[in-house]
């Protein structure tokens, strides 16, 4: 290889290189840095997000200062590699920050909504869940055997799993019932099915058949409610609540169920399943339907957990006092608390906070926790099923709740943090 031609190869590497470099870390940091930072007015909040280089914070109003440890106050300052940095305001309200790479490459926005101190009070405590589904839900379809014996699947490629069926023939459904009443007066003719299907709202035709008892079939099954037992997290001041932190799916589509409404029941636990290598453990418990165990509405069902109001029922039950929302750029590793109801009374029991992921990339799983209180180890082993939606509290302020349960090692799991949980409460 000639000297020039060796040359070209290197300052060709050399730019290769600069542009994937510049490019890896445009998206990296952009992936890296929440698109919204929460600050409590009239104090001081700190971040820290790990940036494989320099980038350049400026204020879009004066009503926000930034500093980076000069203790000087700026409407724009340089910050170094894994450099924290900390913002003030003192007017409540939503601003912007502009983030620049190298000084120059714009790479983003952030909001900064300035709030005052919020108040809620952490549950603990396990509710049962019903929930009504916004349509029918299909959850697969099936074959049919007909009266000459011939086998069909006359749904196979009309319908999907994950489906909201509407309508029928232009009859509103409210319940599965409802469909098996129009699909009875509608016989094997030719059908029209409004559908919802993902955020589009279609129409597909099918032509029901008769089936082996002489009824007509679509040959789909379906759903139009689903029901468990998770823990309740917070009470604010006006009575919403916030539980889970994480949505509730349908157990066949693994999607979050779109609900029309819901409700909260007395539940009572009846025993501990402890979690186990490669399985998770259960809390098993009954539900009590019925009017006077009603305990609230549920308005919404999200990914960060389920949502609505509780009655006066319940909040003559909730004992404990409101203490102050923690934000994310509150919570650190370290030691913290979980409040949950697994022993028949409400206690604060200690875990640790092992690891902390300050983006939005992972709604409900910003902190990896691990159960380290040797009397919450010896009831349930550690994390199981019903215990999602436990609050998480780290120096007297609510940070979070538990989410998930690892299943190779049911002392660890993942937790949500509260601020996410608030935001989908909106």
């Amino acid at each position: 290889m000639t000297g020039k031609k060796f040359h070209r190869y290197v300052v060709a590497a050399f730019w290769v290189s600069l542009v994937f470099c510049i490019g890896f870390s445009y998206f990296y940091m952009k992936w890296v840095i929440p698109d919204k930072l929460n600050v409590v007015a009239e104090e001081e909040e700190q971040f820290h997000f790990s940036m494989p280089f320099g980038v350049t914070l400026s204020s879009d109003s004066e009503e926000v200062v930034l500093s980076n440890g000069s203790n000087i106050p700026t409407d724009q300052i340089n910050l170094s590699v894994n450099q924290p940095f900390s913002v003030y305001s003192e007017n409540q309200g939503s601003y912007k920050i502009g983030l620049k790479l190298f000084g120059w490459l714009q790479l983003k926005d952030i909001q900064v909504d300035v709030v005052d101190t919020k108040y809620a009070i952490p549950c603990g405590t396990p509710v049962g869940i019903y929930l009504k589904s916004d349509g029918i839900m299909v959850i697969g379809t099936g074959d049919i055997t007909k009266k000459d014996g011939m086998i069909v699947e006359p749904a196979f490629g009309v319908l999907q799993s994950g489906d909201y069926i509407e309508a029928f023939n232009g009859t509103p459904l409210k319940d599965k019932e409802a469909l098996v009443t129009e699909l009875n007066k509608n016989g094997t003719s030719e059908a029209v099915l409004a559908v919802r299907r993902g955020d589009q709202e279609i129409e597909v035709k099918m032509t029901p058949v008769e089936g082996e008892d002489g009824n007509p079939k679509l040959g789909v099954w379906v759903r139009d409610d689903t029901q468990g037992i998770g823990t309740m997290t917070y009470i604010d001041m006006n009575g919403n609540f916030g539980a889970l932190g994480h949505g509730i799916s349908d157990s066949d589509t693994g999607g979050v169920v779109q609900i029309e409404d819901g409700a909260l029941y007395e539940t009572s636990i009846l025993g501990i399943e402890k979690g186990t290598f490669g399985k998770p453990g259960v809390m098993s418990g009954v539900i009590y339907y019925g009017p006077g165990s009603v305990l609230g509405t549920i308005h919404s069902n999200t990914e960060e957990g389920i949502f609505g109001t509780v009655n006066e029922r319940f909040k003559q039950t909730a004992k404990a006092d409101a203490i102050p929302i923690g934000y994310r750029q509150d919570v650190k590793k370290g030691t913290a608390y979980i409040r949950s109801d697994v022993s028949g009374v409400v206690k604060d029991y200690e875990i640790e906070i092992q690891k902390v992921d300050y983006t939005t990339a992972h709604k409900n799983k910003g902190m990896v926790i691990k159960v380290t209180d040797p009397e919450l180890l010896a009831i349930t082993g550690g994390i199981v099923q019903g215990m999602s939606g436990s609050p998480i509290i780290q120096d007297g302020k609510l940070i979070g709740a538990v989410t998930h349960v690892f299943i190779q090692d049911s002392t660890r799991g993942y937790g949500i943090f509260i601020e996410n949980m608030l935001e989908a409460a909106e």
